[in-house]
């Protein structure tokens, strides 16, 4: 059980360490997004995405972890908790304390991660509506305002002929 419980805290320790490298490279991603950088920014989704594949992969192994200690435990490994394991190491204070202390640090790290993203999904949002304004503004400049031009058969016989910002005859 010890060697399952060490085991745990290494792959907790690792993600960890992904997650803040991560959390890094979001921030870097927030002045990206601010400068409106666009091969930068594909640059860093690049890289996020070896970051995700390694979380996954250490995700799998937490996963195979817990369950392994639950059977060892007769638990059922979906009710068993990091928390929970830490509860059952009262024997062990050593191990209980490095156990929390890495769950702990790296719950820090996982809302540090979400403010982040937060940001980064707000900023993309206002980017996003700048552009939106931007082109009906100049899809406006370029529209003829509707007048009221009447033929005498009380027909519009306005002059627009339909062309757009782009007129291929031009």
């Amino acid at each position: 059980m010890a060697s399952l419980i060490d085991e745990l805290i290494l792959v907790l320790t690792q993600e960890n360490n992904e997650y803040k490298d991560l959390v890094l490279l979001s921030h870097e991603k927030t002045q990206v997004i601010v400068k409106g950088d666009i091969e930068k920014l594909q640059q860093i989704t690049d890289v996020e995405q070896n970051y995700i594949t390694k979380l996954n992969k250490l995700e799998k192994k937490r996963t195979e972890v817990i369950n392994d200690i639950a059977t060892v435990l007769c638990k059922n490994p979906d009710e068993l908790t990091v928390k929970a394991i830490a509860d059952l190491l009262s024997g062990q204070p050593q191990e209980r304390e490095k156990l929390c202390a890495i769950h702990d640090e790296l719950k820090m790290t996982l809302n540090n991660m979400v403010t982040v993203n937060d940001l980064n999904k707000n900023l993309v949002n206002q980017s996003l509506e700048m552009i939106e304004f931007d082109m009906n503004l100049v899809k406006s400049i370029y529209q003829e305002p509707e007048t009221a031009n009447y033929s005498k058969n009380a027909y519009n016989t306005s002059s627009s002929t339909g062309a757009g910002m782009f007129d291929a005859k031009q």
